[in-house]
């Protein structure tokens, strides 16, 4: 048996209010007979009820942050029991191990065909081009942004082509003072793109920002991509405002730069804020209300004002996955939200020196 939900289960092109897609969400992951036996076990322990507690944006810091437990609980613990047998995992989909063992979380294919569809409609509201080829110049394996870009390509009409990257050996290798090693590393991951932009029509180039500064350093490779490409999507690591600037005007003119940044634990990627000009600060808006972001003062974790920095904190909120109050690696600026969208927007995202009392270790991803 598997329930449907009227705000849960909404057309993949609609969004829900806010506030009704929490309390349809506590409803669901904390009913006996829907929510997951992860969830459902972690309710003994709240000194809160959420299905009657919990009804607004800020009641999600009632929630303890859980990512840790999720390098070593069974996946299968994490799937709503509310899907019965008809749940279709499409990927279990792993952290990037930069503060240890992987943390690990459930795609289902009806999240991930939703934040795919809102994906795509950003793009056709910016005029990219539909039918073209995809090079992913980004981890797949248990990693989940190339699969989301996958499904993209294939929902927008193209052909996708990876690269074979592991992160996790770039990081390890800094880690232990083998710069050189990661450098040969990177020049290898390079020449795989080099290969598939030479022989390949490519409309839409995937890419971290680390490997995007080591491609600009070839000429031929930046003709490619101008002659070719259309769209630059970086994701990954981070990219700050001059970088972003010289890419935009000088390197690479003839493509659109394409921003996203997110999580494995809220699985999905947000998009920068459509509209900005070259000198604007990169802003990313949330997949809201699905995704949704604070900036806080770690210590205290009270949000910071508007224009200061902080740390982030996500939430992903859908039938398929809760994940409240995820404080992440990573700081930013906070700005200002889009009308109706749940909590802030952020921008001039860095990682943190040191997380989870582990020195933070970008390398490729």
């Amino acid at each position: 048996m598997s329930f449907d939900h009227p705000v849960l289960d909404l057309p993949m092109d609609e969004q829900p209010e806010g506030k009704e897609l929490i309390e349809a969400a506590m409803q669901w992951h904390f009913g006996p007979d829907t929510g997951s036996p992860f969830w459902l076990e972690k309710a003994k322990t709240l000194d809160f009820d959420p299905r009657t507690d919990v009804r607004s944006f800020g009641d999600l810091t009632l929630f303890p942050n859980v990512v840790n437990e999720l390098r070593e609980v069974r996946v299968e613990e994490l799937i709503p029991r509310g899907y019965g047998d008809r749940a279709d995992v499409v990927g279990v989909f792993e952290s990037g191990g930069t503060t240890g063992a992987p943390k690990r979380v459930v795609c289902l294919a009806d999240w991930l065909e939703r934040y795919t569809t809102w994906v795509s409609r950003n793009m056709d509201q910016r005029g990219f081009a539909r039918g073209v080829n995809y090079v992913n110049m980004v981890p797949t394996g248990p990693h989940a942004f190339g699969h989301y870009t996958a499904g993209l390509a294939r929902m927008r009409g193209g052909a996708i082509f990876n690269i074979d990257m592991d992160p996790r050996w770039v990081k390890r290798c800094i880690a232990g003072g083998h710069d050189e090693h990661a450098d040969q590393y990177a020049d290898h991951l390079v020449e795989q793109g080099r290969h598939l932009l030479e022989t390949q029509d490519v409309g839409v180039l995937v890419i971290t920002p680390p490997l995007l500064a080591r491609l600009a350093r070839d000429d031929r490779l930046v003709d490619l991509v101008n002659q070719k490409v259309g769209v630059i999507y970086w994701a990954g690591t981070h990219m700050d405002a001059d970088t972003r600037y010289l890419l935009r005007t000088e390197l690479f003119p003839e493509a659109e730069l394409f921003g996203a940044y997110g999580s494995t634990m809220v699985l999905c990627v947000t998009l920068d804020r459509l509209g900005q000009s070259v000198d604007d600060p990169c802003v990313f808006d949330p997949f809201s209300p699905y995704i949704s972001f604070s900036v806080v003062r770690p210590g205290t974790r009270d949000v910071v004002p508007y224009g200061e920095r902080g740390q982030v904190v996500m939430n992903h909120i859908s039938k398929a996955m809760f994940m409240p109050n995820n404080l992440e690696r990573d700081e930013a600026t906070r700005v200002e939200p889009l009308p109706g969208q749940l909590g802030d927007s952020v921008a001039d995202v860095t990682p943190v020196a040191v997380f989870d009392d582990e020195t933070v270790i970008e390398g490729v991803y």
